[in-house]
């Protein structure tokens, strides 16, 4: 399985396919993402991460995603040997990148390794009640991140950058379009960042292979999670 958008490595058992017990899954920040030939489980909550084969009576846990049939790749969908360099992107945003980027470090590894997934999804949904950015926008800042990304000198994947372009985004008062994915053949997670039509932002093609699993509003699909977003701040909201 592809680790790419996975939970940060924290050095414990994460899948049912990995030495050790599995940790106990339940509802509480939990997605459960059907295919047609398995099904896998993520706690947004504890990272726990688990693929199963699909049963006709499992018992369904969490909010559940159906994941729709693609193509078959046969593992061969073709990714450039070299990074590209990212396009242009004005000196504010470049600027404005450098403390983002430490921030998103420094949330990253300060604190249990147990709850650093949590932490960096926590941080990438933070401007979830922040006006939307534009198109232009999500483009500076995921390109900004990208640039300044060169300076860390260690794994820095999807996941990471995609939760500092959001917390750019979030910076100059604008909520970002971050979302957490999964796809299959082979079975992979990715993390991006969209605009407001839900179009990826300086992604390959391949990225509309992956079905949206968490978003600023919460775990679930796009419109999913915004309606419950909403039905939860309605009951939260003073009468």
């Amino acid at each position: 399985m592809r680790r790419c958008g996975s939970p940060p490595s924290t050095g414990h058992p994460r899948s049912s396919g990995l030495r050790g017990r599995p940790a106990p899954v339940t509802d509480s920040d939990t997605v459960m993402v059907i295919t047609e030939h398995s099904c896998i489980t993520i706690n947004y909550r504890t990272g726990h991460t688990e693929l199963r084969p699909i049963a006709a009576r499992m018992k369904k846990t969490g909010v559940v995603v159906r994941h729709g049939t693609a193509a078959p790749s046969w593992g061969t969908t073709e990714v450039p040997a070299v990074l590209p360099l990212p396009g242009p992107v004005p000196a504010r945003w470049r600027l404005a990148a450098i403390p983002v980027l430490l921030a998103t470090v420094a949330v990253r590894v300060i604190g249990p390794s147990q709850g650093r997934f949590r932490r960096l999804v926590r941080l990438g949904c933070g401007g979830r009640s922040l006006p939307p950015a534009t198109r232009m926008q999500a483009v500076h800042a995921v390109r900004a991140v990208r640039w300044a990304s060169r300076l860390v000198p260690a794994r820095w994947g999807c996941l990471e950058q995609s939760v500092a372009a959001a917390l750019l985004l979030a910076s100059t008062g604008r909520r970002a379009e971050w979302r957490h994915g999964f796809a299959t053949d082979p079975v992979r997670l990715h993390a991006w960042i969209a605009d407001q039509d839900g179009r990826p932002v300086e992604e390959p093609a391949e990225t509309s292979l992956f079905t949206p699993i968490h978003t600023p509003d919460g775990p679930g699909s796009p419109r999913a999670a915004k309606e419950a977003h909403r039905e939860r701040s309605s009951h939260h909201s003073p009468r």
